[in-house]
């Protein structure tokens, strides 16, 4: 099939470069002209486990093409993805901008039958409205065109989003006709060959279906760290309660990891707009304001630990960080609880020393360039000296990391760990004061 996908964000460029593996002639496409610039010569400017790989082989197989025009992609597609960003206003509402102004560009360029497909995420009823602004560009036009919106949710995880498109557990497809959901399923199909994975509603409860997701996924990850901060109050310890609630099958341990909260775009954003999108329709969502609150919460509440140890003012401490990206094996640092631990030490006259696998690029240009860091260039050159290490994201590298090394370089040896990766007691052994969330005692 002859595919377009535009916007080449994570979803975007991921989606595109996945369909053209199984041999679909795909363009991507982005009104960045330096990002396609960029990807045309094979440089990828996101960072995702195997997506470079798949990238510059299906472009050396002619399959995945690279274009700044809507047009010219456009008019010669069978369908049309739109994956553009829906970014959170003051308001916590979506902001629909950019996919408004692809729809319209979708409704001056098309002139057969073209099926466009929403993946961004966005809230119940913007199909709907796609379907509508692309009508009126086609009536200004004196065009009667055949086409159909359909609604395809995502469900990539930031860091291992090739092998869940590749091998998607579910496909969800919100459509009316029955010949747009055998176009969808001759689609997806080569992706799996055991079994029907297709899930077909319509258009309405495909896009709930994302935000929904989202939003439990979001609310295990709070009730956690709920649970965790009680268990401090109490005396118990979190590691083990997980551990009893999670061998429970109707609860299971995914997503069940007491931490300093969850980040990147996804959570935060569809919290907030599933939040507002029920106020639009007079329903006060008591549980989702509650997750949200939790989630914003926690990182203070980690930092509160550091804070009674060292106290409000740390101009005399230097402390070292570990982990920037909100979670392992992206570089993705939007919405991070690292950007609000590592201002706040910074704005108490800390000196933050940091490192992460690789993140730091987007850490100084976006998030600290204002901030006199020291970046360093593995996770030991951060260590010297320094009064406490701060662990905020579980990378495989810091897993298990030379504790002798670390006890020698440290002026002290504390460490706050603020994702549980390490064991309390035999840190105690060697010698550390060990923080964590959810238990009352420190090593």
């Amino acid at each position: 099939m002859k595919i377009s996908v535009i916007g080449t964000g994570y979803v975007g460029l991921v989606s595109g470069t996945c369909f053209s593996e199984m041999g679909n002639s795909v363009t991507c496409v982005d009104k960045n002209q330096e990002k396609i610039d960029f990807l045309k010569k094979g440089i990828v400017p996101i960072y995702e486990p195997g997506l470079d790989v798949l990238i510059r082989r299906n472009k050396q197989n002619k399959n995945l093409f690279f274009s700044h025009s809507i047009k010219d992609s456009v008019k010669h597609s069978d369908i049309v993805f739109i994956a553009v960003g829906t970014p959170t206003l003051d308001n916590g509402a979506a902001d629909l901008t950019q996919v408004k102004n692809v729809a319209k560009e979708i409704g001056r360029s098309i002139d057969k039958k073209t099926l466009v497909v929403n993946k961004s995420t966005a809230p119940v009823g913007t199909c709907n409205l796609i379907e509508q602004i692309i009508g009126n560009e086609l009536q200004k036009r004196n065009l009667d065109v055949n086409f159909e919106v359909v609604s395809n949710p995502e469900f990539l995880k930031e860091g291992d989003a090739v092998n869940d498109f590749m091998k998607p557990d579910r496909i969800v497809i919100g459509v009316k006709s029955e010949d747009s959901f055998q176009l969808m399923k001759e689609l997806y199909s080569p992706f799996f060959r055991t079994r029907d994975r297709f899930i077909r509603m319509d258009i309405r409860s495909a896009e709930m279906t994302k935000y929904a997701a989202n939003a439990m996924l979001a609310t295990k990850i709070s009730f956690i760290n709920e649970i965790a901060n009680i268990c401090e109050k109490v005396g118990a310890d979190v590691n083990k309660v997980r551990v009893g609630v999670g061998s429970d099958s109707r609860i299971g341990y995914n997503f069940i990891y007491p931490g300093v909260g969850y980040g990147g775009t996804c959570f935060p954003k569809d919290i907030s707009a599933l939040i507002k999108l029920s106020e639009e329709y007079n329903y006060s969502p008591k549980l989702l304001a509650s997750v949200e609150e939790i989630n914003e919460n926690q990182k203070k509440f980690f930092l509160n630990k550091l804070l009674n140890k060292f106290g409000e003012n740390l101009s005399t401490f230097t402390f070292g960080v570990w982990g920037l990206s909100f979670k392992p094996e992206t570089d993705d640092m939007r919405k991070s609880p690292s950007i609000y631990i590592v201002k706040e030490l910074c704005k108490r006259g800390a000196k933050v020393n940091v490192f992460d696998p690789k993140s730091m690029k987007n850490a100084k240009e976006k998030y600290f360039s204002k901030l006199d860091i020291f970046y360093g260039q593995n996770k030991y050159q951060i260590i010297n000296n320094i009064d406490a290490l701060i662990l905020l994201t579980e990378w495989k590298e810091f897993r298990s990391p030379d504790f002798e090394e670390l006890k020698n370089r440290m002026k002290t040896p504390i460490i706050f760990d603020g994702r549980n990766q390490y064991n309390a007691f035999n840190l105690t052994k060697k010698g550390f004061e060990y923080y964590q969330i959810g238990k009352n005692k420190n090593g």
